[in-house]
C-alpha cells in the first residue's frame, strides 16, 4: 500500500492526477482519482506509443510467418 501511495503522490506532483483527502469517506471503494488534462494527454501519448509498438510487433510477426510459409512451400516443392 505504501508503494502505491508513493506512486500516486508522484503522479499528483507531476499534475497528472488530482487527489483529495478521503480518510473520512464512508465508502472508500467508490473513490476515484481524476486525471488532469495534463495526465490525460500523457495517458493518450503512452497509449499511442503502446499501439504503435503493438502494430510493429504484429507486422513483424506477419512477415516472419510469411517467410516460414515460403520456406515450407520450398521444402515441399524440393521434396517432391
Amino acid at each position: 500500500m505504501g508503494s502505491i501511495n508513493y506512486c500516486f503522490q508522484a503522479l499528483a506532483e507531476k499534475g497528472w492526477i488530482k487527489m483529495q483527502n478521503f480518510s473520512h469517506s464512508k465508502n472508500k471503494l467508490r473513490y476515484a482519482y481524476l486525471l488532469t488534462p495534463t495526465g490525460l494527454a500523457e495517458k493518450s501519448k503512452l497509449t499511442s506509443e503502446f499501439l504503435k509498438r503493438k502494430v510493429f510487433e504484429y507486422e513483424a510477426l506477419q512477415a516472419e510467418i510469411e517467410i516460414l510459409r515460403d520456406e515450407i512451400n520450398a521444402a515441399k516443392g524440393g521434396a517432391i
